[in-house]
């Protein structure tokens, strides 16, 4: 089945996308990346602006058309950073034209569909090469885990340069057949006067909806509401599904394995955690040398570090003009996140274990579960926990909150409180605000950095 198999369905779609620049039928959108396809056909690689709206949506389609591989580039990279892409890529950047064309005949066999690139928080951007089947394979796993079908309408703002709002956000309608609505921002407002079906969102999106009770209650009429990208924290979980009348479906992924584990639509929603492992992946915990943990260690307490295995992995990084593959363990992915999975198999992402675990005095703790603690208190809005070195304890547990007047003092009785003693943060920073990339991701090393 083509990667974009509804574009290639006789029967039209009026409304197939919608965004606030225009309207594009199925028909009219194939036509559009048709000759799109034409102006690239033969090229090694190519880069678009991934501004939101539809000549993005209409350059990405096209080059998939035309089995050329495409690296989307954030619309607000700075000038090194839109130059690392190009050069360390090789594509030749283009300008998406709006003039129909003849359609190619649908892409034969696998080859690399988008190269994506991570965000760069531990050095320079990396390209993640990713392929046509990885993305099929993750696409049709998701419509049986969400019942994601043809008469869906997917709502969201989020960009176009991602995994989650690229790959799942418009390819997914692309190949399911259902309609995209894309807002071009993620704002309450803008979800609130949009009807669909199914909305996706980053935990940031959400946390701002729940502040909005009316547009929340508005999103009532959905059938699935999606968080992703982010751990969803608690407080915001259990207030959207009190003003919604339905708990958020949680997903877990990365650029490098796309979507892995999530919540089923038809099976149970739990704060906390992202759910179980879709069709065809397959997960287990490591210690730190990578060798797995042994069964007893799935009892939803024992922490490990996460490894997936399944057919929605990379094919590797570009490298020198070539892709170098990833560095599996036994052709296991090591995602460098820390996780639980409990008996039932149901995951809990703790975090980045290289920001979000903490070995302090000899225990080893999540990052997260204080941050939901902290979360807790009527006066926090934001929380950010982290380890900084500590020549006693090893890390010393220190939270960055942003709130409304408090003491820190008493929101480490208030952690201690319902925590383990040794989870409590030793010491809080009271900040005006969190700093995040695009996507709504709290980026913890600016918080220790100098």
């Amino acid at each position: 089945m083509p990667l974009l198999a509804s574009l290639h369905d006789p029967a039209d779609l009026a409304g197939a996308v919608v965004t606030p620049d225009g309207t594009l039928s199925r028909h009219e959108l194939l036509g559009l990346a048709g000759g799109m396809a034409g102006q690239i056909a033969g090229a090694p690689i190519v880069a678009v602006e991934a501004v939101p709206g539809l000549p993005t949506i209409v350059a990405v389609t096209g080059a998939l058309l035309a089995g050329v591989p495409i690296v989307p580039i954030p619309p607000d990279a700075g000038d090194l950073e839109r130059d690392h892409i190009l050069r360390d890529s090789g594509a030749t950047l283009i300008r998406p034209t709006m003039r129909a064309g003849s359609v190619p005949p649908p892409v034969q066999g696998d080859g690399p569909a988008l190269v994506l690139y991570t965000s760069g928080t531990t050095g320079a951007p990396k390209g993640v090469v990713i392929s046509r089947d990885a993305i099929a394979a993750d696409l049709d796993a998701l419509a049986a885990a969400w019942q994601w079908t043809a008469a869906d309408t997917l709502v969201h703002g989020l960009p176009l340069y991602h995994v989650h709002g690229l790959v799942l956000g418009v390819l997914g309608p692309l190949r399911l057949g259902s309609r995209l609505v894309h807002t071009h921002r993620p704002t309450p407002a803008a979800y609130a006067r949009t009807a669909g079906t199914m909305y996706f969102g980053v935990p940031t999106v959400w946390s701002r909806i729940a502040a909005d009770p009316a547009a929340a209650r508005s999103l009532a009429r959905a059938r699935l509401l999606v968080s992703g990208s982010a751990p969803l924290p608690v407080p915001v979980f259990d207030r959207l599904a009190a003003l919604t009348g339905q708990a958020p479906v949680e997903r877990y992924g990365m650029t490098e394995t796309l979507i892995t584990v999530s919540a089923r639509a038809g099976g149970e929603r739990r704060p906390g955690h992202v759910g179980l492992p879709l069709a065809g992946v397959t997960t287990r915990l490591a210690d730190e040398s990578g060798a797995p943990l042994p069964a007893d260690a799935f009892d939803g307490e024992t922490i490990g570090h996460l490894q997936v295995k399944g057919p929605t992995l990379l094919d590797g990084y570009l490298r020198d003009g070539g892709v170098r593959a990833p560095d599996l363990i036994d052709g296991w992915y090591p995602t460098g996140d820390v996780a639980t999975i409990g008996p039932d198999g149901w995951h809990r992402i703790v975090g980045r274990a290289s920001t979000d675990l903490i070995k302090t005095g000899g225990y080893r703790v999540g990052a997260g579960e204080v941050e939901d603690a902290l979360l807790l208190h009527p006066a926090v809005r934001e929380a950010a926990v982290v380890g900084v070195a500590h020549p006693d304890l090893g890390e010393q547990i220190t939270a960055f909150v942003v709130a409304d007047p408090v003491s820190p003092a008493e929101l480490t009785d208030f952690v201690a409180q319902r925590l383990a003693v040794h989870k409590r943060p030793r010491v809080v920073h009271l900040v005006d605000s969190l700093p995040r990339n695009g996507m709504g991701k709290v980026q913890k090393t600016l918080l220790t950095a100098g």
